[in-house]
């Protein structure tokens, strides 16, 4: 079976440690919840018939429906090829800089918007996704002289994974996305991460701090009392390492270049923890 695979490159992407998640994941489960799903790399993986996806960052979730419909996802494609042929630097701050009029920006069709964040994602600078307090896009041009926005294969095999299965798309709090999950569901949880230090969480004007990482772990323990198979991909820290001590933690090796800083790329230690036992090694 052809499986898709991100479509914008997101802070904290999955693909490169997919294997390792996948030795975590239950052999079955009832419905696939992703509270934080991001690029989606263990939700194309996995492509379970039943899911509820969801991402507090509305104009990620805005591409995902626009994928999913076949009227706007055409339109989106077009609307793609046009940035492609007028891209420059000048071009790219000009569609960067749409959403500082608020009021043109909301009367925007959601097509439009679509192609215009997996735009940005593709040309600016590291592929990051971040915003200011106003909600607006801050990051600046990533010198590339073309950009390849899309892959039309793969996303032709998104739309049909979202189609032809019952997939929920939401943009709504996490805890609030996982409140219909049942005992025998999975919810596997990739949250901006914690750190010992500063950490790149503004995926959303509200970004992610150490009260939010408290309120999942939280949801964590209340989805495991309800027998719901539980999930969790985090830093190693202490903070986490405290929030989840009553549960398996298994400590990886992970590469991350989100960083500005080329001296802070690396290999980095992170977390996958659960609530249930697995056949997990390194």
């Amino acid at each position: 079976m052809l499986k898709g695979k991100p479509f914008v490159k997101w802070a904290g992407g999955k693909r490169q440690i997919i294997d390792k998640l996948k030795k975590c994941v239950p052999e079955e489960f009832g419905t696939y919840f992703e509270p934080f799903v991001g690029g989606g790399a263990l939700l194309f993986e996995l492509s379970p018939r039943k899911a509820v996806i969801n991402d507090y960052n509305e104009e990620l979730m805005n591409v995902f429906e626009c994928i999913k419909d076949e009227n706007r996802f055409s339109k989106m494609c077009s609307e793609l090829n046009k940035h492609e042929a007028n891209h420059s630097e000048e071009y790219y701050y000009l569609i960067r800089n749409v959403d500082r009029d608020k009021a043109k920006y909301k009367k925007m069709v959601d097509y439009k918007r679509a192609a215009r964040t997996i735009y940005l994602n593709k040309a600016c600078f590291n592929g990051l996704y971040r915003v200011n307090s106003k909600n607006e896009f801050n990051v600046p041009f990533g010198k590339k002289v073309k950009v390849n926005t899309y892959e039309g294969q793969n996303l032709g095999i998104i739309h049909a994974y979202l189609n032809l299965n019952e997939i929920d798309i939401l943009n709504i709090d996490f805890e609030e996305a996982v409140k219909d999950a049942k005992k025998g569901d999975f919810i596997y949880f990739d949250p901006p991460y914690d750190s010992e230090t500063s950490t790149f969480n503004s995926y959303t004007e509200e970004g992610f701090g150490k009260e939010q990482q408290v309120r999942l772990a939280r949801v964590f323990k209340e989805l495991d009392e309800r027998g719901c198979y539980v999930m969790l991909s985090n830093h190693n820290t202490t903070l986490v390492n405290e929030l989840y001590k009553d549960y398996n933690i298994h400590v990886i090796s992970a590469k991350r270049n989100i960083n500005s800083n080329g001296n802070k790329r690396g290999k980095v230690e992170e977390v996958i923890v659960t609530n249930y036992i697995t056949n997990f090694s390194e």
